[in-house]
């Protein structure tokens, strides 16, 4: 028994995972009861009264291609909220195992965890150092009950990498008894590289990506996990077996084209550009404390009045994040990066 199998729940390991259609498209469907007519309206190359391939080839290959990785290290899911729910349904047992989180951090994490009835164990972020990973404190934290920790680098809301070097030691630490997920869904925009390549080297690392920020395809729910590919294929168990719409996959193909790839580049550019911008424009405003540095496409900052910061935006017709939700955020709010444009009138609005 290898020790993924060890490691998950059991009664995932045992399970027959649901058997879909075949998929030959070459042949006549008449094993899905399914429509045999197209709609009229309908203009997607394969017909929406198809059910679409379960876990697109086209679209793994498409992916770990952009990704670096090998397909059989890559489950497309619907963003990375589905990776998420599925490792805490594949591994944590109801009322028994465990998940660590380190916030301030996304919210999702504990919510699925929740939802599957395994307990929190937070370890917040080092506030005073910059938000940085403390990384002793979240290996006391990773009781034999606890099977995943989550990770986000950048992080949101705070906006900072976390310490390459603090993940792969806590990966290595914990080789065998939890899986390290760190969520990559703001690489793009940072300085450095994805963690992919070490997953040859640390088997329970594994990687959150997704298409709905740099990509600009949020309203397409479409991602990635990277990991292992006994974890894939243990997962693949969980996922429903229709997970990306026709029209999605048709759409992330056309828009995952090297020539849209280039275009995608330069629009991160200016993201950057903007970040920068704004971020020391909003440095420089009364009643700003503090704008924390970001290696994502928004940015955290703290206001002596953060009702009033919330107001004057919305009456700009602006929407901003609160964050004082938070124990470690007094203050804060965290901004997106929008057209230039745009964060003209939130630096008018807050002046």
């Amino acid at each position: 028994m290898s020790w993924v199998t060890e490691l998950a729940r059991p009664e995932i390991v045992a399970l027959q995972g649901y058997q879909s259609a075949a998929w030959e498209p070459e042949l006549v469907r008449l094993h899905a009861n399914e429509l045999p007519w197209r709609l009229p309206g309908d203009d997607s190359r394969a017909g929406l009264n198809r059910y679409p391939e379960p876990q697109p080839r086209a679209l793994i290959e498409r992916l770990a291609a952009l990704y670096d990785v090998s397909p059989e290290r890559l489950l497309v899911c619907r963003g990375s909220d589905e990776a998420i729910d599925i490792l805490i349904r594949g591994f944590c047992r109801a009322q028994s195992d465990a998940v660590t989180v380190c916030p301030p951090t996304f919210g999702m994490y504990a919510v699925a965890a929740q939802i599957q009835g395994a307990a929190v164990h937070s370890v917040p972020l080092r506030a005073l150092d910059d938000f940085a990973l403390d990384e002793q404190a979240v290996l006391r934290a990773c009781t034999p009950q606890v099977k995943i920790v989550f990770l986000c680098s950048p992080n949101n809301p705070t906006g900072n990498l976390l310490e390459c070097g603090s993940i792969l030691r806590i990966a290595g630490a914990l080789a065998g008894r939890a899986l390290v997920v760190v969520d990559e869904a703001y690489v793009e925009f940072a300085p450095g590289e994805s963690l992919v390549h070490h997953i040859p080297r640390h088997s329970n690392l594994c990687l959150l990506r997704t298409l709905s920020k740099a990509h600009g395809l949020a309203g397409a729910r479409c991602g990635a996990l990277i990991a292992d590919a006994e974890i894939i294929r243990l997962l693949r168990k969980v996922i429903a077996p229709y997970a990306i719409t026709q029209l999605t996959l048709e759409a992330v193909l056309q828009l995952l084209e090297p020539r849209e790839r280039a275009a995608m580049m330069l629009r991160i550019a200016q993201i950057l550009a903007e970040r920068t911008r704004l971020t020391e424009a909003v440095a420089r405003l009364p009643g700003v404390r503090r704008v924390w540095s970001s290696a994502a496409n928004f940015f955290l900052a703290q206001f002596a009045d953060a009702g009033e910061a919330l107001s004057r935006a919305r009456a700009a017709r602006l929407l901003v994040r609160d964050m004082r939700g938070y124990p470690e955020l007094p203050g804060a709010l965290r901004v997106t990066i929008g057209t230039a444009s745009q964060n003209q009138r939130l630096l008018q609005a807050w002046a």
